[in-house]
């Protein structure tokens, strides 16, 4: 079964990073995306541009609204995601633990819905 692997980090708290400890974090996520690929799990997956790049789009009675920026206040932010391919929910959730972020941000694990 599918799943995602979302990360949800500070980005504040990211950009306040040294260059170092950025390029270490990088590099640990490397390494992380290496062994899923060398188990065959990773199907895919991506780091995303900060929310400050996002726009929200919403339609409300026929009129579409667009907003610049994140759609809400919070304190972690999506940063990222991987998607695997696990036996089960067990599976998933013992590589979201060994994902990098789990250890300063939260890591969420949803079903992808076959379809």
């Amino acid at each position: 079964m599918k799943y995602l692997i979302l990360i949800y980090g500070n980005e504040a708290a990211e950009a306040a990073m040294t260059q170092a400890e950025q390029q270490a974090s990088w590099g640990a996520h490397l390494a992380y995306a290496h062994e899923l690929r060398a188990q065959g799990v990773m199907t895919g997956g991506e780091a995303l541009m900060p929310t400050s790049a996002a726009t929200s789009v919403k339609v409300r009675g026929g009129q579409t609204l667009t907003t610049h920026g994140p759609f809400a206040e919070t304190a972690e932010q999506l940063g990222g995601f991987y998607v695997v391919d696990c036996a089960n929910l067990d599976d998933a959730l013992a590589w979201a633990a060994k994902n990098p972020s789990a250890q300063h941000g939260t890591i969420e694990v949803r079903p992808v819905m076959a379809v």
